[in-house]
C-alpha cells in the first residue's frame, strides 16, 4: 500500500497547517480568527478531501503564547486528532506531529501503527525534537541547550520506532536514552513506507531530515532563499544516496481585488494583531527553535502576526496562483496553506485558485488523482 503524499503526481502538493490550534497561524484578535473546534476541523478535512488537497499537518503544542488571545493556548492533541480526521475522510494524508522528548517510542509506535490500520494507510508522521522551553518546564524536563543533544535523542527515538515497526520477534534495546527488554510492536503499519516529515531549519535539524525524512518542512523567506534551500537539501541528501523534498508554509489572503486583500491583511495582522503574543512567539523562536535566523526574526514581525512567519500569498486568485507557480519553480515540492478562518475562506480558494493551478500544470483535477 502506498501513501498519498508519496504516490501523488502533482508538481505542487498542498496541505493545511495548524488547524488543530486556536488561532491557526494568525496571531490576531479579530472575532473571526480560527476556532479550532472539532466540528470546524471535521468541516475542513471534508472540504480538503473533496478538493484533492494532499495532507493536513498539525502543530503539537502544550503551552500557549499568552497575549490577549493566548495564541495556541487551546490545542487538539495531534495523534487523537489524526485518528478522528481519518474517520471523516477518504483520500487525504493525515499527519500526527510527535515530540520525541515527550512521547515514549514504544507507545508512539503502537499508536501510529494502529492509526495507520484504521485509516487504510493514510497516516503520516511529523517528527519534532522540541524547542519550546515553557513546554519542557511543564513536563518537568530540562531543555538541552545544545541542538546536537536534542537531535541525538531524536535519532535514537526514531531508530527505536522504526525497529518496532519492522521487527516480528522480541528484542532488547540498550541505548543512550532508552532501554527495554523483550520489546516488540505489533501490529506494524500497513503502508510499505509511511511518509515522514521533519520540521526543522537548524543545521542539526536538516541533517536529521537528510537521514530520516521524506520531506523537510522549513520556512521560506523569498524565492532566492527557497531555491538555495532546495539546492542545499538535494546536495545533502544525494551525498548519502537519499532524496528529500522541501515543504514550506504560506499565509493566504485571497480576495477578488488586491485592495480587498491588502486591506484585510492590514486589519487582522496589523490593527488587530495580538502583538504581545507575537513578541512572545518570536522571543521563544529566537532563543530556542533556530527555525528563523536573527535577521529574519528582525525583518518579519509583521509576517509572524499574519501567519506565524509563513510566506505571504496576498491578492487576487491570479496573483496567488502566480506566486505559487514561482514557489514551485524554486524546487519546493509543496506548501501548507493557512487562513484566518480556514473553513470559511477555503471554498473561494478551491473555486478560484485550484483551477488556475491546474491550467498552469502544477496540479491535476481531483477526478484524475
Amino acid at each position: 500500500m502506498t501513501a498519498p503524499m508519496l504516490d501523488n503526481k502533482n508538481r505542487l502538493k498542498l496541505g493545511t497547517f495548524s488547524a488543530n490550534c486556536s488561532g491557526g497561524m494568525a496571531v490576531t484578535k479579530v472575532a473571526e480568527r480560527w476556532d479550532n473546534s472539532w466540528e470546524n476541523n471535521i468541516d475542513l478535512v471534508r472540504q480538503c478531501d473533496e478538493a484533492g488537497i494532499e495532507f493536513m499537518l498539525p502543530i503539537a503544542r502544550w503551552i500557549g503564547y499568552g497575549g490577549e488571545t493566548d495564541f495556541h493556548g487551546n490545542v487538539l492533541e495531534t495523534v487523537t486528532w489524526a485518528a478522528g480526521l481519518a474517520a471523516h475522510s477518504q483520500r487525504i494524508q493525515v499527519f500526527a506531529t510527535v515530540h520525541t522528548a515527550f512521547n515514549h517510542p514504544i507507545v508512539t509506535a503502537k499508536q501510529l501503527a494502529t492509526l495507520d490500520q484504521m485509516s487504510g494507510g493514510r497516516l503520516g508522521l511529523n517528527v519534532v525534537a522540541g524547542w519550546n522551553k515553557p513546554e519542557y518546564d511543564a513536563f518537568g524536563k530540562d531543555l538541552p541547550g545544545d541542538h546536537a543533544d536534542r537531535y541525538a535523542m531524536a535519532q535514537e527515538w526514531f531508530d527505536y520506532v522504526q525497529k518496532l515497526w519492522r521487527a516480528d520477534e522480541p528484542f532488547d534495546w540498550e541505548g543512550t536514552f532508552y532501554q527495554g527488554k523483550g520489546v516488540y510492536g505489533l501490529p506494524h503499519p500497513v503502508q510499505e513506507k509511511m511518509p515522514i516529515i521533519n520540521a526543522a531549519a537548524s543545521e542539526e535539524g536538516r541533517d536529521f531530515a537528510m537521514r530520516n525524512a521524506d520531506f523537510l518542512f522549513t520556512p521560506v523567506f523569498d524565492f532566492e532563499q527557497a531555491q538555495a534551500t532546495v539546492a542545499d537539501i538535494r546536495t545533502r541528501a544525494a551525498s548519502i544516496r537519499r532524496h528529500v523534498d522541501v515543504l514550506t508554509f504560506c499565509t493566504v489572503v485571497c480576495r477578488p481585488t488586491q485592495k480587498e486583500a491588502d486591506d484585510y491583511l492590514n486589519w487582522y495582522a496589523n490593527e488587530q494583531a495580538d502583538w504581545e503574543a507575537v513578541d512572545n512567539l518570536m522571543t521563544l523562536q529566537g532563543l530556542h527553535a533556530q527555525s528563523f535566523t536573527p535577521e529574519a526574526l528582525g525583518m518579519f514581525r509583521d509576517r509572524f502576526a499574519a501567519g506565524h512567519g509563513g510566506f505571504p500569498l496576498v491578492g487576487t486568485p491570479d496573483t496567488i496562483a502566480d506566486l505559487l507557480e514561482q514557489v514551485s519553480a524554486t524546487g519546493v515540492a509543496g506548501t501548507t496553506l493557512s487562513f484566518v478562518d480556514y473553513a470559511r475562506e477555503f471554498p473561494y480558494f478551491r473555486q478560484e485558485v485550484l483551477p488556475r493551478l491546474e491550467r498552469k500544470g502544477l496540479r491535476q483535477p481531483v477526478q484524475d488523482l
